[in-house]
Order: structure tokens, then C-alpha cells, then sequence
């Protein structure tokens, strides 16, 4: 690797062993240039709240319906309203086939009902407060493939 390229240390070492992974700290931490923090030491990301929960419940969508569900599928967040501690969200969830709609919705609810579950749990918990989740589930075919309508989900 030495001829490919002039690297400045080589570390062999197992990712599995807590030592070998703090070794490897100490001899990058050289490399590194000293400046001050970039962000706040409280801050988790730059993204608005609005952003976040809309990840959360896409998150749960994709663990909860594994390799069923195309990647297309999107969460829009329609409102997001702060009462003091309370926060009232409404999103939905936008898939590309009405097929991709009932394996969301699940038999009788249950499965939309557990992302909901699991995703306003996991809000919760970051936010410090109770949070009112509903979402809906809406088709919306080819949206992956219209540029003005991927902009208007907020994607670039």
C-alpha cells in the first residue's frame, strides 16, 4: 500500500478491541488540525424539529416494513404545532402504489399504528415532552420521478 500511496502511519489493529480503537484516536488526533467547537456541545443537528420528526417516523417505516416498502416512499409533515411542552404533529406518508399503502397500513391498522407508536416514543424521549402524533397515509404515484414535486417535499 506503501508504492500505491504515501500514508503517513499504517494501524493494524481489530475494531472489535476497545483498546486497539482508542490507539487509533491517539495517532489521528495528531493529524488533526486544533480550532474551535463548530457547534454548540447541546446541539444534535441543524435541522428544524420539523425535520427531525418527519425522519423519525420514516425511520420506523422502513424498520417496521422492511424489504416490502420501496425506498421511494417519503414523510411529509403537514402541521407541527408547539403548546408549551406538548407538541401536536400531523404527517403523512406518501408512497408510490396503492399496494405499498396497505402494507403501511397493515392488517386493521396495527402497523401504521406501531410506527406512530414507536416514532412519537422516540420523540418523546429526545424532546423531553409529550407529543400528539397522527398520520395519514396517502398514495401519490411517480413522485420520486417529477422534479417539481420532490422540491415541494423539501428535497433538493
Amino acid at each position: 500500500m506503501q508504492e500505491r500511496h504515501a500514508f503517513a502511519e499504517f494501524v493494524p489493529m481489530s475494531a472489535k478491541a476497545p483498546k486497539d480503537i482508542q490507539r487509533l484516536f491517539g495517532i489521528c488526533e495528531k493529524y488533526l488540525p486544533r480550532q474551535a467547537w463548530i457547534h454548540d456541545a447541546e446541539e444534535l443537528t441543524d435541522r428544524s424539529e420539523r425535520f427531525m420528526a418527519a425522519e423519525m417516523v420514516r425511520e420506523k417505516l422502513f424498520r417496521l416494513t422492511g424489504d416490502e416498502l420501496p425506498y421511494t416512499s417519503t414523510v411529509i409533515i403537514d402541521r407541527f404545532e408547539e403548546e408549551g411542552q406538548l407538541r401536536r404533529i400531523a404527517a403523512t406518508i406518501v408512497v408510490e402504489r396503492e399496494g405499498h399503502k396497505g402494507m403501511v397500513i397493515g392488517d386493521k391498522g396495527e402497523k401504521l399504528k406501531r410506527i406512530g407508536t414507536e416514532a412519537r416514543m422516540e420523540l418523546e424521549k429526545l424532546w423531553g415532552g409529550k407529543v400528539f402524533l397522527e398520520l395519514w397515509v396517502k398514495v401519490r404515484s411517480g413522485w420520486a420521478d417529477d422534479d417539481a414535486r420532490v422540491r415541494s417535499f423539501g428535497y433538493e
